[in-house]
């Protein structure tokens, strides 16, 4: 498969020189179609290495390569191009959402800003493909449960048709039911659109479902790769082997 994503050494600095790495000489790649799930504690740098694949957070050092192109230092300009091609989908759907604009033209915004074709069939295609129904177009966000706003929000991100989704804790306030909906679809997208993931996650179960391989990441640094079985349930890496027994403590609670 042919690699979608490069990080080469890639850090991200807070506080300055007397500060700290948040992200700290992290490489990673991912391929076409796979989804690389990125696992550790709260705080330990997930969100922020999001942000920098993203270029929405300035990065220290190293480079970022996306779909062949290093984007590390490309101007705003330059890279409005490439982010119709790299989305995101985030924590909190209501935050990412304006509360005064009906759900169909949400849907239809990022298309409209790549000047792509946004008519009703466009819609209807989408909010089909993340299981909204058609009455659902004229409402606003707040009158939609969370669950349904998530898919308010994978429509938007399927909707410029990305090669690389950046999904941050998409299902973390979801109750269960509502979770694995999501993560199905989220399952579907890759193996039907041939979209490469990043998905960050504490949970062991969301992990297990949907990753092809796992990055750990602990105080910023990565500490082990490897596929999803190799990771959950071979871990090398004693940090890894602690995650791991926390995870399935929580989860079996």
């Amino acid at each position: 498969m042919t690699e979608i994503l490069r990080l080469e050494n890639l850090a991200v600095r807070f506080g300055g020189r007397k500060g700290f790495n948040a992200v700290d000489d992290v490489s990673l790649s991912i391929r076409q179609g796979e989804t690389l799930a990125l696992v550790g504690e709260s705080g330990c740098g997930k969100s922020t290495l999001a942000r920098a694949v993203m270029r929405v957070q300035r990065i220290a050092s190293g480079r970022i390569f996306f779909d062949g192109e290093d984007i590390t230092h490309l101007s705003e300009r330059a890279l409005r191009p490439v982010r119709r091609r790299m989305q995101m989908i985030f924590q909190d759907p209501f935050a990412s959402l304006d509360p005064l604009v009906p759900v169909g033209d949400s849907i239809l915004e990022p298309r409209r800003a790549f000047s792509l074709r946004s008519d009703d069939d466009e819609l209807k295609d989408l909010m089909t493909t993340v299981g909204l129904a058609a009455e659902y177009r004229t409402r606003r966000p707040g009158q939609l449960s969370g669950g349904q706003r998530q898919r308010v929000g994978i429509a938007r991100a399927l909707s410029v048709e990305p090669k690389l989704i950046v999904a941050d804790e998409p299902v973390s306030s979801l109750d269960v039911s509502m979770q694995a909906q999501i993560l199905n679809l989220l399952r579907r997208a890759a193996r039907t659109r041939d979209i490469a993931f990043l998905f960050i996650s504490h949970d062991l179960r969301a992990v297990r479902f949907l990753a092809d391989r796992v990055a750990v990441m602990e105080k910023g640094k990565i500490v082990e790769t490897g596929t999803a079985e190799e990771i959950l349930d071979h871990a090398e890496h004693p940090f890894t082997q602690r995650l791991v027994a926390a995870m399935l403590s929580i989860a079996g609670n």
